[in-house]
């Protein structure tokens, strides 16, 4: 699975694949930013996965 792919992309690769979706989940990304002596703890993106099974 590739960052840029769409939900669309990575169902019909997984089902090219032979696997069926079981769960898909997604973890924030944050990073701690310094600003005015106090750290600011900033969201940056996410990470998808999917769990399958075959």
């Amino acid at each position: 699975m590739e960052d840029n792919m769409t939900i669309d992309q990575v169902l019909s690769q997984m089902a090219a694949e032979g696997y069926s979706p079981v769960r898909r989940m997604e973890e924030p990304i944050f990073q701690e930013k310094k600003e005015n002596g106090s750290i600011q703890i900033i969201p940056i993106g996410e990470k998808k996965s999917y769990l399958k099974e075959k």
